[in-house]
């Protein structure tokens, strides 16, 4: 009742048909908006990754390896050497900054990991040992007699199992800021790459991770490199535009959620190695402690080359090129001495 008067039914159902109306247009209004977003995101993300492949072109070869499409650069003459890129690299992480060094002495062969650069990943996993498993085709099918195997960071780790896995197929492995031991603690600056679900991590890559990835490239680069500053060149000659393809993105996510199943039984290998084994790792690492990827190393395998580099980070083929070439040299010779 109001004013006394007692309200008609048919106005109290109009009044609820119009509310609902109402919220009905506002839900559409939502949904057009949102979709509106996704568009964008989704444009900018194409746009993005067109202008990354356009900076940066295929550098090399693509092989097939089962339903993978590998591609790799090579340049040089003599042993091989098969460099293994880490999480959200690509082949770049060495071409720029060592093989100029090195390809006067040796065949030196860098890849994109599946699904990493312009590798497609189509049928194997993202573990640790399934990736190793690649590489070791891989080295069949190029006709390396038994390369020497530089693993950086994530690449270190699937050097180190390849080398566990098919030991008649390496000669030794020279290791940088490695990968060595399964840690609970994610660090810091790659937290938002875990996302397990497959479905969420296409949809992301496709539309907001992208741009995001851009906004926060300069902390990203920070956090990696530091303490030393980004080298000049890194986003087009050390291959850093490259992380801006869906991709890229999808495959460093799926690479991070499954990189530490396979650790807790590989630690318990390292005994087994029965090759020249060489570590290079910077004490100011922020990305992995060089105590517990580097020094926990000692005892466990026979031999260990392990050298600290005072002062230096996650990155030390691009801060410290001439120690790292160096050092990839001296392991180089006591593995094809062999």
């Amino acid at each position: 009742m109001r004013d006394g008067t007692l309200l008609c039914p048919h106005r109290i159902f109009r009044s609820t048909a119009n509310l609902l109306t109402f919220i009905l247009w506002l839900a559409v209004l939502a949904a057009l908006a949102v979709a509106a977003l996704i568009a964008y995101y989704a444009w900018t993300t194409r746009k993005l990754a067109a202008t990354a492949e356009k900076n940066i072109p295929m550098a090399g070869n693509t092989v097939r390896i089962g339903g993978d499409t590998i591609h790799y650069v090579e340049e040089g003459d003599g042993p091989p050497i098969l460099f293994i890129h880490g999480l959200g690299g690509q082949l770049h992480h060495f071409r720029q900054p060592l093989f100029a060094a090195l390809r006067d002495d040796y065949r030196l062969v860098a890849i994109d990991r599946p699904g990493s650069g312009y590798s497609v990943r189509n049928g194997s996993g993202a573990g640790i040992r399934a990736q190793a498993g690649v590489v070791a085709k891989l080295i069949e099918r190029l006709g390396l007699e038994k390369p020497l195997l530089v693993g950086h960071s994530l690449g270190g780790a699937i050097a180190l199992a390849t080398a566990l896995d098919h030991p008649e197929k390496v000669s030794g492995l020279a290791l940088l800021a490695p990968l060595t031991h399964h840690q609970g603690q994610r660090p810091e600056g790659f937290k938002g790459l875990y996302i397990p679900s497959p479905a969420k991590r296409a949809f992301l890559a496709h539309t907001f991770a992208i741009p995001m990835a851009l906004k926060q490239a300069q902390v990203t680069l920070d956090f990696v490199f530091g303490p030393q500053t980004v080298t000049e060149d890194y986003a087009i000659g050390g291959g850093g535009y490259l992380g801006l393809r869906p991709s890229h993105f999808e495959a460093t996510a799926a690479d991070f959620v499954a990189g530490g199943e396979d650790l807790p039984a590989q630690e318990k290998r390292y005994g087994e190695l029965a090759m020249p084994v060489g570590i290079l790792f910077g004490d100011k690492d922020r990305v992995l402690d060089h105590r517990v990827h580097g020094l926990a190393m000692e005892g466990k395998v026979k031999g260990l080359d392990l050298e600290i580099l005072e002062g230096i980070g996650h990155m030390p083929q691009f801060v410290e090129p001439e120690r790292s070439a160096a050092f990839i040299r001296r392991m180089a010779e006591k593995a094809f001495a062999r």
